[in-house]
């Protein structure tokens, strides 16, 4: 209830504000209160008009998508190339020569390439699987498994070798990290299907190495309510646990009193990006308290479950946990969930680093495909894994044996999908016989980008903002749709 001091200083249109009553009071705001449910109820409906800017509504979209939700497991700090999924036995016939000119002539000329630096091979060792038989070394063993599920792009390429800038081009399409991220753009086109959670969740793991560029979650400047909400894997969306002394009923009031007068601020000021994204935050606030509880609570998760995820080996516990968060997220209808996990920055010991890595990734990020897989939702969900850049083929400085790690190598490097529509088992890209430079069917990330969009059913170029009265589009200049991995 108001008190008397409340009632005589409220402001209400066509009433003496210096005397309102109670019962005045309630009754000139239910139209408020009602309108405020009504656009509420109209926006999860998808009858309101799309934003100016765009040309999609809520669950309308250009064509038909492959998939409903994205899964982006972002390994920060770049794994190499040669180590992972683009094998080079020249590599081994030519371990501690030069690079031959023939190559080298091919390479840009970008910082940190290291063509004057030694030949290196790789420490680990290529195996063929599934009936693709595409090789897969030895540091990813179990998501090995799942080959003919996946997609190999091996010629992904920008000429940016710095992590922060590197993680704005594989997130944002952009190395100034100005621009909005890739998440909030198909959050932006087409919402999200839950009611109860953000359109679009990111967490962190290991946050060794690089420090993560907030614009990879970021809005920029698209309404400050598509941003990605960051997410502790451990204690799930913070503040949701409802205070003690409330309950449901009685914070919904409290809510509606509070969104009574934002919209009469806002009313006042105008159109406000900001205000506008407080005033949702605290009903989706509401609807987090009484939900997003349960998503992260694993107690319901079978023991199967929790080993296939790797969550009872503490090497794997961390990342697979956020694994089968990204799971359950996606099967409540968040429309994408971002993973990013760090440490991958190999310049010395590379042998053990990236050991160390796939040890702690490649059980839950395998265990994620099956579970994915064997519940139906495979097929409606586009994961993919990649990081900023790839690595030298050379060795970096003067180490030697097991010491030795690779430079940054933006040239080339891999990146592969999944689900949603991909066809698996095949490698989309060739590079040259050392993984420098790529020779057949290069590949950008704003191509790559563009591919993610169309597999939502979003046309790059239709999906716009106006921005400093110009038409911005989430691939900045435009990308090649990769129709091949369809």
């Amino acid at each position: 209830m108001l008190s008397d001091e409340m009632n005589q200083n409220w402001f209400s249109p066509g009433i003496d504000r210096r005397f309102v009553s109670r019962r005045e009071m309630l009754g000139q705001s239910v139209l408020g209160f009602g309108a405020v449910g009504l656009l509420s109820l109209l926006a999860d409906e998808g009858l309101l008009c799309a934003e100016e800017g765009t040309h999609i509504s809520s669950g309308e979209r250009h064509f038909p998508a492959t998939a409903k939700s994205v899964i982006f497991l972002f390994m920060s700090g770049a794994p190499s190339q040669v180590d992972t999924f683009d094998p080079k036995p020249l590599l081994t016939e030519l371990e501690g020569q030069a690079v031959p000119p023939s190559i080298a002539a091919r390479v840009p000329n970008i910082p940190r390439a290291g063509l004057g630096s030694k030949l290196m091979a790789s420490p680990f060792l290529f195996k063929r699987y599934g009936e693709s038989g595409i090789p897969v070394s030895n540091l990813f063993p179990e998501t090995a498994q799942m080959i003919d599920e996946i997609c190999v792009l091996r010629s992904v390429n920008h000429r940016v070798p710095v992590h922060g800038p590197g993680e704005c081009i594989a997130l944002t399409g952009s190395a100034i990290g100005d621009r909005p991220s890739l998440g909030a753009w198909m959050t932006y086109g087409l919402g999200s299907e839950s009611r109860d959670l953000p359109g679009f969740i990111s967490m962190l793991s290991n946050s060794t190495g690089p420090a993560p560029q907030t614009p990879g979650w970021g809005a920029g400047f698209l309404p400050s309510r598509f941003q990605g909400t960051l997410v502790d894997g451990k204690r799930g969306i913070p503040y949701t646990q409802m205070p003690s002394g409330y309950s449901n009923q009685n914070r919904r009031q409290q809510l509606d009193f509070i969104k009574w007068m934002n919209q009469e601020h806002l009313a006042q000021l105008g159109q406000d990006s900001e205000l506008e994204a407080r005033i949702a935050s605290y009903e989706l606030g509401f609807r987090l308290q009484t939900s997003a509880p349960e998503v992260f609570d694993l107690e319901s998760e079978t023991a199967e479950t929790a080993k296939l995820y790797g969550l009872d080996d503490k090497p794997t516990a961390e990342f697979g946990r956020h694994c089968l968060i990204a799971r359950r997220l996606v099967e409540r209808g968040v429309r994408v969930v971002q993973l990013r996990n760090g440490g991958w920055d190999a310049h010395g010991s590379l042998k053990a680093n990236h050991l160390k890595r796939s040890r702690a990734t490649d059980r839950p990020i395998a265990g994620l495909l099956k579970d994915l897989k064997q519940r139906g939702l495979l097929e409606e969900t586009l994961v993919i894994w990649g990081g900023e850049f790839g690595r030298t083929p050379t060795t970096e400085g003067s180490a030697k044996g097991d010491r030795r790690g690779r430079d940054h190598l933006p040239t080339t490097y891999c990146m592969w999908m999944a689900g949603g529509g991909m066809k698996g088992g095949q490698i989309i890209g060739r590079t040259d016989d050392l993984g420098y430079t790529p020779v057949e069917r290069p590949v950008s990330p704003t191509d790559l980008h563009a591919t993610l969009l169309h597999a939502l059913g979003i046309d790059q170029h239709k999906l716009f903002y106006m921005h400093n009265n110009r038409k911005e589009i989430a691939t900045v200049l435009g990308g090649e749709v990769i129709n091949e991995v369809f």
